[in-house]
């Protein structure tokens, strides 16, 4: 029975997002999920596709912009056209993940899909599996299921998620019913969470029967699920280009939390899956900092195949895209981003502001450097 359960999964990969707070390294043109934060050798969208593998075999979906077509291929090349779904320009989480939804309803409605976002770094994957056929065995009782990550601070940038009582899934002996979905608290509300206990951060990380998904988004999103659903029905025939220049752009931009988890979640059919993994959104530089070791010499995290740093009495984090030295003196925690276009100097404390600066520079029409 559980073979036949697993032989339904499709892993779905959303990559989507500039990922501003990593500017001038993450662009539009060459956003986060393309590049090699944590030394490892493979992509962040290299990694997530190898990371389900294991369950999914070749079944896997991503979802990305029309302009980042040739760079996922070459960092994919094994998928096939047919699972490569291109967005015309950005329309948000519900948008990407309904629609990867309709088409693989429409080709065995019987499908659970498992979407994971492109640009997160997890382990051990042993681990992260495990939680996965928790997942997949809940979601085969008819539920939508996220995996939250348990959190390790009172983060304010995270969305929670408030667990309910075990539901005694056969096969995922943790899977928790859903309270319901929080915003993003400030830190009081935050550290009032973490000394309860049963709240989850929200990593975005969806398991659901696909004729389920679609459903729910019928019920609060018409619009949008009508839409898709036009895309859907014409995407694997010669119609497809067609459809999706005429419907895409017309579509309501909301992310899947407000259109699908968040009401699904007040009708009792979203469970947890609690994920014991180590789990890192790569949200900013300072991330980028606990994600790769300082080197033992000069005790900065340098990264970039032509980074040349000189460091005394310093710390933090250097990416060179340009063979220009680095001088660090005296300055703890320091982040310097130097690309041939644009320089960034800041402090780990600060990072997270980055992304301001993007969106005054956008503002001011700087668009070349964005």
């Amino acid at each position: 029975m559980n073979a036949d359960i697993f032989s339904r999964f499709y892993g779905v990969i959303p990559a989507g997002g500039v990922g501003s707070r990593l500017w001038p390294l993450s662009r539009a043109s060459a956003p986060k999920f393309l590049h090699d934060l944590t030394g490892s050798g493979s992509t962040l969208i290299r990694a997530t596709y190898d990371r389900l593998c294991p369950l999914a075999d070749e079944r896997v979906m991503v979802v990305t912009g029309q302009a980042h077509r040739k760079a996922v291929l070459s960092q994919l090349p094994e998928l096939a056209d047919a699972n490569l779904v291109l967005e015309p320009e950005p329309k948000d989480s519900a948008a990407a993940i309904g629609l990867a939804a309709a088409i693989l309803y429409l080709r065995d409605p019987q499908t659970i899909m498992g979407s994971f976002a492109a640009d997160q770094v997890i382990g051990p994957v042993d681990v992260f599996l495990e939680a996965v056929r928790e997942a997949v065995l809940t979601a085969a009782t008819g539920k939508i299921v996220t995996i939250g990550i348990h959190p390790t601070h009172p983060s304010t940038g995270f969305g929670y998620i408030q667990t309910g009582e075990l539901l005694g899934v056969e096969g995922a002996p943790s899977a928790r019913g859903v309270v319901q979905f929080v915003e993003k608290p400030d830190e009081d509300t935050a550290r009032g969470y973490l000394a309860r206990g049963g709240f989850l951060w929200n990593a975005g990380m969806f398991v659901a029967p696909v004729a389920l998904m679609l459903e729910h988004l019928r019920a609060n999103q018409p619009q949008l699920h009508d839409g898709l659903m036009e895309i859907a029905e014409a995407w694997d025939g010669p119609r497809r280009d067609e459809v999706m220049a005429r419907v895409w752009p017309q579509l309501p931009k909301i992310a899947i939390d407000y259109a699908v988890a968040e009401p699904a979640a007040a009708a009792g059919d979203v469970a947890v899956v609690p994920g014991v993994f180590n789990w890192d959104d790569v949200g900013d530089f300072a991330a980028i900092g606990r994600l790769n070791k300082a080197s033992e010499e000069s005790g900065i995290t340098i990264l970039g195949d032509k980074a040349r740093v000189y460091s005394d009495q310093a710390s933090g984090v250097v990416y060179g895209d340009v063979p220009r030295v680095v001088a660090l003196i005296g300055i703890d925690d320091v982040i310097v981003v130097d690309t041939a276009d644009a320089l960034l100097v800041t402090t780990k404390e600060h990072a997270q502001r980055v992304k301001q600066a993007v969106e005054t520079l956008k503002e001011e029409g700087r668009v070349d450097v964005l």
